[in-house]
């Protein structure tokens, strides 16, 4: 990595530390001359594409004057913001301006409000965004065509008929594979709602509070996964990442409130919420099952995401038709 700096980022040369956590990137802090920076290594795919349109986003949303901040990536020698590393691993590396803030405590939602505020204007100002680039990431509900190693045939059979490292997770599997079939014939009816650019992965990990104000969202990050998709799936995916909590409640009430100050959904945008919410826990799924079936992962990191859908599905049954009730009334305030 310091060869990549010297080479790309000259400016740049100083102290790397390697940030923990993350599962599609490898994240070091940069320290040089009395500034910091963020040098991210792009781990599960080689599509340049991919990273350009998303640095596309983000140059057209720095041109807005948010009430948040997003990553801004710095440009190489060369004016590009993006370098390739040896050819042996063909893996992208960027470097992005250093934002000053802190990620929210564990189990700790006090944020809430503030982060339904801040992804309510980030969705208005995306709804307007007409970029040249085309989307390279495939909507959600496009579920076959985004996981090839995972057809429908595939699914089912690993969730009734799991390999030896899972077959302790039989039930587990079982349930998310009667949801995932549950789902899969439900989606053609998602694309007649509103679309639109939504950031696809907003939750905890990719959001910095203030320092002495924990309550209040300072940064929305990691805009890789941002495409064309249904306008609803930002607040679902959302919503869906709050149970479990010891707040949810809360959580949800304060989300909803804040996202409809800036964003007043559709009853049929509402109605769709329970089949999206099921639909981020299966995409999850799909997501790290190909990791596995790709040899990316070892089986004790889909033995891990097994374990958190399945429990995720159990709640979503008995929560979305209150969460669904809290947006409605948060849309009428």
């Amino acid at each position: 990595m310091e060869a990549i700096l010297r080479r790309h980022w000259p400016e740049w040369n100083g102290t790397l530390q390697k940030r923990t956590g993350g599962w599609n990137n490898t994240t070091y802090f940069v320290k040089s001359g009395g500034r910091s920076g963020v040098l991210r290594v792009y781990d599960t795919h080689r599509d340049r594409d991919k990273i350009e349109f998303e640095h596309a986003v983000l140059q057209a949303l720095s041109k807005h004057s948010l009430s948040f901040r997003i990553p801004q990536p710095i440009p190489t020698v060369t004016g590009e913001t993006l370098a390739q590393l040896e050819k042996e691993s063909g893996k992208y590396v960027c470097l992005f301006e250093y934002i000053e803030g802190i990620s929210p405590l564990e189990q700790d939602s006090s944020f809430a409000y503030s982060f339904g505020e801040t992804t309510g204007e980030l969705s208005a100002v995306l709804a307007a965004f007409k970029l040249e680039l085309t989307p390279v990431y495939r909507p959600y509900y496009a579920l076959q065509q985004s996981y090839p190693l995972c057809n429908r045939e595939t699914v089912q059979g690993f969730c009734l008929h799991p390999p030896e490292p899972l077959k302790a997770l039989h039930k587990e599997l079982k349930l998310i594979g009667k949801v995932y079939e549950e789902i899969t014939d439900s989606l053609h009816a998602l694309e007649e709602l509103p679309h639109q650019l939504v950031h696809g992965d907003l939750n905890a990990s990719n959001l910095l509070v203030k320092d002495s104000d924990c309550s209040l969202v300072t940064a929305l990050l990691d805009f890789e996964f941002c495409t064309l998709d249904v306008r609803v799936m930002e607040p679902a995916v959302i919503l869906s990442g709050f149970l479990g909590q010891p707040e949810e409640a809360t959580a949800v009430r304060d989300f909803c409130q804040g996202f409809s100050r800036r964003v007043h959904l559709s009853s049929d945008e509402i109605d769709a919420l329970p089949v999206l919410m099921l639909l981020r826990k299966v995409d999850v799924f799909l997501h790290f099952l190909s990791r596995f079936l790709e040899g990316t992962d070892q089986s004790h990191v889909l033995q891990e995401q097994v374990k958190q859908i399945a429990n995720d599905l159990l709640q979503l049954s008995s929560s979305s038709s209150w969460i669904q009730e809290e947006m409605a009334q948060a849309g009428t305030v």
